[in-house]
């Protein structure tokens, strides 16, 4: 590990780019991510449905279901196979193990039907496998309604939906209350009577004509021509010229003996806003798209197409999602918010300001870097990621907060800048490793929660291993490498002290490092030492270095703290031997004058008799 610091303080400029890109990238990942309210949790559920009109219960249970549970109860990974029969129905739910692979799933069971399907009775309508996604239930429904006909509804309905689901983050639309249209053909019996025509020979005359034929192609000896039989209805034309009978030189064509108009199939439900007769569009994002920006790109298309629509057309929204998603997020951002605010109050108030600013760095850094983590994965901005940053806010800074202090306090020692820093990250790197094992520790397990529940809470987990990975990142590399450059030297509370030694008859001046309270002295040449170190002794004293000397008297010297104090003061520390007096305090300030002058100080001013 003090490799990898060294590393870093030797690039400092390096790290400081990857802070900046980190925080750089993880605000775009933010503002990228998609945002939903609940995470996107697949359901283990594929539904399979049969229809057979007329069937009774009993028999859809022998005729239906037995023969696809033969087929279906060996597929992989199939937790439960529930089936129901009803009248002219059966259906199949089959419940799959959490986190299973959907597309393969549903690629299985359609197989598994199709393999069934010869096993069924003639006449059974296609069966249809669907799956069940909570994921694509619609997110916002448009009521179009007023007072027009139905068919200006439907046309203006199917227009819109054909604009919506060329949007990036639109699935699907379905429209309700649309119905199929159809040509209708009312005939009258009296004429078909006195054209001599009966129904059956109508109803195949139709058929017949309503046919797509496959002509092939016409070899040229040059080239291919393709050959195309119009046989199929496009418009109602086509059916009043399409000839009944033959008689002679007369041609009795369907618009002699039957009235031909457009309209629906008979509906099956009806949709209706404020009284008025209305078709609902309901509107699907695709999975891991943002709700918010996709609903946004609806509402926009809407109304940019409902402005050529005319007036008595309505347009309303209705089961818009993304109202409900903002609320909880911006109520969420703003929990995070106010939690590192409070975090960062406290964190300055005890540290103070410039290491409070520094320890507060790691709040954006590790949330920005943990959330271009969550983006890089696929996954999305909900409740449960927002919930797991607020609860590691005021993990994140625990690790920084050693450091800073450490390195704060070598800094009142005398150490530079980086030499603190440096220090700080390597001596705490083991212990903050460690705090940050123990946590990441409890929540690791939670990875492994099974079934669905388990799906939905491993957003909990991932946030705060990511998170807690990079404060830790934060704590011994990128802060303490911007502490050694912002941070400055401060004068050490330790300095080199003034030491008078010798006896009470020979006394030499000399300097010496000592702490505050030391008893040992040395005496050297006050020439070898910086001037500036010298100006900022705390203590100028005598001391006798005969052990039998008697109790002596020192006189602490020390030098002006602030502007307002001006002069420098003498104090006496101790008692002196009786019949003897010290230098005046004048002359032990010259001595400590001269020594910070860089000049010879083994002339000082010895004791007095």
């Amino acid at each position: 590990m003090k490799r990898l610091i060294d590393a870093a303080f030797n690039r400092s400029r390096a790290v400081l780019f990857c802070l900046f890109l980190l925080m750089l990238l993880g605000a775009g990942a933010y503002i990228a991510i998609p945002k939903e309210s609940e995470p996107d949790v697949p359901v283990p559920f594929i539904y399979v449905s049969i229809n057979y009109e007329g069937i009774s219960p009993e028999d859809a249970e022998r005729l239906l279901i037995r023969p696809m549970e033969r087929e279906l109860q060996a597929l992989e990974g199939l937790q439960d196979l529930r089936a129901t029969g009803s009248e002219g129905h059966a259906s199949i739910l089959l419940e799959f193990d959490a986190g299973f692979d959907a597309d393969t799933a549903l690629q299985d069971v359609r197989d598994r039907v199709d393999t069934a399907r010869a096993d069924l009775p003639p006449g059974t309508d296609e069966p249809s496998v669907n799956e069940i996604n909570i994921a694509l239930f619609p997110v916002i429904s448009i009521a179009l309604s007023g007072p027009v006909p139905e068919r200006t509804l439907v046309t203006l309905a199917r227009e819109l939906s054909d604009r919506l689901e060329a949007l990036p983050g639109v699935l699907e639309v379905d429209i309700g209350g649309d119905r199929e249209e159809l040509l209708e053909i009312i005939v009258e019996p009296t004429v078909m009577e006195t054209y001599d025509l009966s129904f059956e020979q109508l109803i195949s005359l139709v058929e017949r004509n309503n046919l797509l034929i496959p002509a092939g192609t016409i070899d040229t000896g040059t080239g291919r021509l393709p050959v195309t039989v119009p046989g199929v209805v496009e418009d109602i034309d086509d059916v009043m010229t399409m000839p009944v009978k033959v008689v002679g030189d007369t041609v009795v064509t369907f618009a002699d003996v039957a009235d031909i108009r457009r309209t629906y199939k008979d509906p099956e439900g009806f949709a209706r806003v404020e009284g008025e007769p209305a078709v609902i569009l309901e509107v699907s994002k695709r999975l891991g798209a943002n709700i918010i920006d996709t609903i946004e790109q609806v509402r926009t298309v809407t109304e940019s197409m409902s402005s050529e629509w005319p007036e008595s057309v309505q347009v309303i929204y209705m089961q818009d999602r993304s109202e409900e998603v903002r609320t909880v997020l911006r109520d969420l951002q703003n929990n995070v918010v106010f939690a590192v605010l409070l975090v960062m109050i406290v964190i300055i108030a005890t540290l103070g300001l410039r290491p409070g600013i520094l320890v507060g760095i790691a709040i954006p850094g590790a949330f920005l870097t943990g959330i271009l983590a969550i983006f890089s994965m696929g996954y999305t901005l909900n409740i449960v990621v927002l919930f797991s940053l607020i609860m590691v806010v005021g993990l994140l800074v625990d690790g920084a907060i050693v450091v800073v202090e450490l390195a704060e306090r070598r800094l009142t020692e005398g150490d530079p800048p980086r030499a603190s820093y440096a220090y700080a990250a390597t001596r705490m790197a083991w212990p903050i490793i460690a705090s940050t094992a123990t946590t990441l520790a409890v929540f690791l397990p939670l990875l492994f929660w099974p079934g669905i529940v388990g799906e939905f809470m491993k957003f909990l987990p991932i946030t705060v291993l990511v998170t807690l990975a990079a404060s830790l990142a934060m704590a011994l590399i990128f802060i303490p490498v911007l502490g050694g450059i912002v941070a400055r030297a401060r004068r050490s509370r330790t300095k080199n002290a003034a030491v008078y030694s010798g006896s009470p008859s020979t006394a030499t001046w000399g300097r010496s490092e000592v702490s505050p309270g030391a008893t040992s002295g040395c005496s050297i040449n006050c020439s070898s030492i910086p001037a500036s170190s010298c100006s900022a002794c705390l203590a100028l004293s005598w001391r006798p270095t005969s052990p039998t000397a008697p109790s002596a008297k020192a006189w602490s010297f020390s030098p002006p703290s602030n502007r307002r104090r001006r002069k420098s003061k003498f104090t006496p520390a101790a008692t002196y031997p009786p019949g003897k007096r010290m230098p005046s305090s004048a002359k032990l300030k010259n001595a400590c004058l001269a020594c910070r002058n860089s000049k010879p100080c083994t002339s000082a001013p010895a004791p007095q008799t």
